[in-house]
């Protein structure tokens, strides 16, 4: 245990230098510049620590609890709309507007978390699309002028600290920040679903009649995975618009974007902690280097069979996924399980 600590914070620490190695690496880094620090190499990586982070709090409700929702977009997209408004439109310096962005968050992933587990199965399913799907349209329809509708809302940074403003230079201390989201997140993911709480999640997901024989209200549970996992998402909202510095309603509040974590969860192998994360990684970094190999001239002169498929990075990735369920069920958790048992039996032998 002591050295999977020990590998744990040597990860972290190699990760938090990450701005400061220049080494030039082609053919491997996603960004438009193949030198480590650069700063699209950097915003890629930030990328894929955020939505590791986002990845595992959506396991916590999928994994460990077994409920399938489809609409954790919505606390994602309030998380970055919530923030953004009141930096933008009312002026708020950061503590406030992190403030009312959480008690947002907080207040209705109760409310809604309470309407939605009334029911089970793939009504809860639906149930959680139709409030997401409400919330894409609010936010789209530009109520009071407050959301930008479609052309989006750049997050004003004259409140921000200056580390936080945005610019170019600036960009190591935004990756800084989204390593600690993955980083707070994982903590907090595997405090509570090692605790008792985690259990009952874990039978819940198993066979919830046992919980009630043994006189626990499943409910009040399942309430909490939603409430922790939407917490997460909107947290994760914030970070996203630190890092983007626009809120669009197809890119934070489409329910893609849920599908696309659902799909982060299952190339990981839901009801592992690492393994998410490292699905989350993955898919980021795939979908932004597929984008880097699409726009390659050597390709230009491919014949057509091969030259048409690599143009459309979102085909190859949706291949690949696909590969990866037919071939490495379990997602990666999955896979090293499997290669890890042969092993131990032969040293048990």
């Amino acid at each position: 245990m002591r050295v999977r600590h020990a590998a744990v914070g040597a990860g972290i620490l190699l990760a938090g230098l990450v701005p400061f190695i220049g080494l030039t690496v082609p053919w491997v880094l996603p960004g438009t510049v193949n030198v480590v620090n650069s700063t699209g190499t950097l915003g890629v990586l930030a990328l894929c620590f955020l939505f590791g982070g986002v990845s595992l709090g959506y396991d916590v409700l999928f994994g460990f609890a077994g409920l399938l929702s489809l609409g954790s977009v919505l606390f994602f997209g309030e998380g970055v709309y919530v923030f953004d408004v009141a930096m933008t439109h009312w002026g708020w310096s950061l503590g406030a507007a992190l403030g009312v962005t959480g008690l947002v968050g907080l207040l209705s992933a109760i409310v809604l978390g309470a309407i939605a587990l009334r029911v089970r199965g793939i009504a809860f399913s639906m149930v959680t699309l139709a409030f997401a799907q409400a919330f894409y349209y609010l936010v789209e329809d530009n109520p009071h002028g407050l959301t930008g509708g479609d052309t989006g809302l750049a997050l004003s940074s004259s409140r921000l600290p200056g580390f936080l403003s945005g610019a170019v230079v600036d960009t190591r201390y935004v990756y800084w920040v989204a390593l600690g989201f993955l980083v707070a997140t994982y903590g907090v993911v595997y405090l509570v679903t090692e605790s008792s709480v985690g259990h009952v999640w874990r039978a819940l997901r198993d066979n919830d009649a046992r919980l009630e024989v043994l006189g626990l209200r499943p409910f009040g549970y399942r309430l909490g995975a939603f409430v922790l996992s939407s917490l997460i998402a909107s947290a994760g909202g914030v970070v996203y618009i630190l890092l983007i510095g626009t809120a669009v309603p197809s890119a934070v509040a489409s329910t893609t974007l849920t599908i696309s974590v659902l799909v982060m969860v299952v190339l990981g192998g839901a009801g592992s902690r690492w393994g998410v994360v490292a699905g989350g990684f993955l898919y980021v970094y795939l979908q932004q280097y597929l984008l880097k190999v699409a726009s390659e001239p050597a390709f230009a002169n491919l014949p057509s069979v091969l030259r048409v498929p690599l143009s459309q990075p979102q085909f190859l990735l949706g291949a690949i996924f696909v590969l990866f369920v037919i071939f490495v069920p379990g997602g990666l958790a999955g896979a090293l399980a499997r290669w890890r048992t042969p092993r131990r039996g032969r040293r048990e032998e």
